[in-house]
């Protein structure tokens, strides 16, 4: 079993930035690609960002790209996602999630552990 705690989020006006982590308690976090996901309200949890076991490798969605950084650090086994210029639209509640076994997962159903997620409230 992977635990995943989220945090970071917060309010920020249109134009700003913030950097939400994830924590993974694990002894094998090097074992497991993770990814940002999305939620807004009355959506669908959408794909947001995902990095390779190593960190050598990141895939982002369309609509965070450019703006959305996500990275890892393996000794302290956390994920992060900077987020930068966010936008109204970018609010919703942040999850990160684990999975064992694709290098780049984009589908919620592959990724086989959850966080409970981090609010991020962009106004406008």
């Amino acid at each position: 079993q992977v635990q995943l705690v989220e945090s970071g989020g917060g309010a920020v006006q249109a134009g700003g930035s913030l950097r939400v982590s994830c924590a993974a308690s694990t002894r094998t976090f090097t074992n497991y690609a993770m990814g940002w996901f999305r939620q807004a309200p009355g959506k669908e949890r959408e794909f947001v960002a995902a990095i390779s076991r190593g960190g050598g490798n990141t895939l982002y969605a369309d609509s965070v790209k450019g703006r959305f950084t996500i990275s890892r650090d393996n000794a302290k086994n956390t994920v992060y996602l900077q987020m930068n210029s966010l936008k109204p639209e970018d609010t919703a509640l942040y999850y990160c999630a684990a999975d064992a076994t694709a290098s780049l997962p984009v589908l919620v159903g592959l990724y086989d552990y959850w966080g409970q997620g981090t609010q991020v409230t962009v106004s406008s």
